[in-house]
């Protein structure tokens, strides 16, 4: 359900209540929306998981962390400012830099090969496959589980 800068849906996860949050804002102006929500819900930190891409990680690569700075991604660092601390689990898909002398904010928002929109629908299975283990086995699990899982690894 939209509510203001965001779409807003609870539900339940393996069991588990969760509330799930697509910012409505440019990627850049992501974190007010985060912010609200978490303080709408009374939602600790440790509980949040970002989703978002990474240019430093090869296409359809998936990383978890616990926590860490925003590596030139300007949607973690509005998070990071917005709340206030870095002390947020995250995970990465990757996407791969762009060619020499292509602008990466050209390159992540050009549109997707058919091959690359492939590849990012089989990484995103594995990344939700990767937040159920952690929200039902939690985050040592997941991470030695999914860590540097590919979307190519699957079957």
């Amino acid at each position: 359900m939209r509510q203001g800068d965001g779409y807003v849906a609870r539900g339940s996860i393996v069991g588990q209540d969760v509330v799930l949050v697509k910012p409505l804002e440019f990627m850049n102006e992501s974190g007010p929306v985060l912010a609200r929500v978490i303080e709408e819900f009374g939602l600790p930190l440790h509980d949040m998981i970002v989703v978002h891409d990474d240019l430093d990680l090869d296409p359809g690569r998936v990383r978890l962390k616990a926590r860490g700075g925003h590596g030139g991604h300007n949607g973690v660092l509005s998070i990071i400012q917005s709340l206030g601390t870095d002390e947020f689990p995250r995970v990465k898909i990757g996407i791969g830099r762009p060619a020499m002398g292509i602008d990466a904010a050209d390159y992540v928002l050009a549109p997707m090969s058919s091959h690359d929109r492939a590849v990012l629908a089989q990484a995103i299975e594995l990344a939700v496959s990767a937040v159920e283990c952690w929200i039902a086995e939690g985050l040592a699990a997941a991470m030695n589980r999914f860590n540097g899982s590919a979307a190519t690894d699957l079957p």
